[in-house]
């Protein structure tokens, strides 16, 4: 509690703890970000060949997790030593290369590393020591790894979605963000919406145009939000996949029909919600009456 009370009386020394803690919390992201999709990967090719009766190989199964093999080099696979993982700060020493191989280490990285750092701080200033400062920054750090990830890979990790659903089932209990009516209505809305709309477009142009993946991220969304900011969550998201995928296309030069990840607006627009969704709907519904 002192340390507590030091810190409220001290807010600068607090976002000062919080950007150092969401440092490291980034560098960890970049792991989960990294390794979670190989890790289902390997996972399904141990199901599959289970299901054919083959025989698995040493070489067929890569021994991974998020803590083991320890961080080391893709390209040398040299183990990193501690001042190698320094977020930002190593990348930027290091000029970004392998301190043994030279392999140039992607600028992901440090950008991942800043992003959680920049919007870590940004949700401790805008709740201040609060119980919803914890739910954000846990909700921030896993619409990060959710983004990187559907960037990559198209491929919204059960573990995350579910997670991001409990979590804000959980807490809709002592009503951090919203009450535990309207999570579950915004969980059970925030699937269906999804799933009604690519079944009429699957029914009529025989395309599938979005993955159930995107299901789950809307139901964590409105779980942890509530049903009353998914119309502006789903706005917001549309709006910015438009101005995305018109600019890509511009970009790349392709103007036919490429398939674009929904996550990262999903996430983008979640966010703001969560900062500012509830003086969204107020503004949005004195200007209707």
């Amino acid at each position: 509690m002192d340390i507590i009370n030091f810190l409220a009386d001290n807010p600068d020394i607090f976002l000062i703890v919080v950007a150092g803690f969401s440092l490291i919390i980034g560098s960890f992201l970049n792991v989960v970000i990294y390794r979670l999709p190989r890790i289902m990967m390997n996972q399904w090719g141990q199901e599959c060949r289970e299901y054919l009766g083959l025989k698995s190989t040493h070489e067929d199964v890569e021994k991974l997790n998020l803590y083991l093999p320890p961080s080391h080099c893709p390209s040398c696979k040299k183990r990193l030593k501690l001042w190698h993982n320094i977020p930002i700060i190593s990348y930027l020493v290091l000029r970004g290369k392998c301190a043994y191989c030279e392999a140039r280490i992607s600028i992901r990285y440090p950008i991942v590393e800043l992003l959680c750092c920049i919007t870590s701080v940004y949700v401790a200033w805008r709740f201040g020591i609060t119980y919803q400062t914890a739910g954000a920054l846990l909700f921030t750090w896993i619409l990060i790894c959710l983004t990187f990830i559907d960037l990559d890979y198209h491929l919204l990790p059960d573990q995350l979605t579910f997670l991001l659903l409990w979590i804000g089932l959980l807490l809709s209990i002592f009503s951090i963000f919203t009450d535990t009516h309207s999570a579950i209505f915004g969980a059970v809305g925030g699937y269906l919406i999804f799933y009604i709309t690519q079944a009429v477009f699957q029914l009529v142009t025989g395309k599938v145009g979005m993955g159930q993946g995107d299901f789950k991220f809307l139901a964590g969304l409105g779980a942890f939000l509530g049903w009353q900011q998914l119309p502006i969550i789903i706005l917001l998201a549309s709006v910015i996949g438009i101005i995305f995928g018109l600019t890509h296309m511009i970009i790349k030069r392709r103007f036919k029909s490429v398939p674009l990840p929904f996550g990262p607006y999903l996430t983008i627009a979640g966010w703001i919600s969560l900062i500012w969704g509830p003086e969204i709907l107020q503004m949005y519904i004195k200007h209707m009456t």
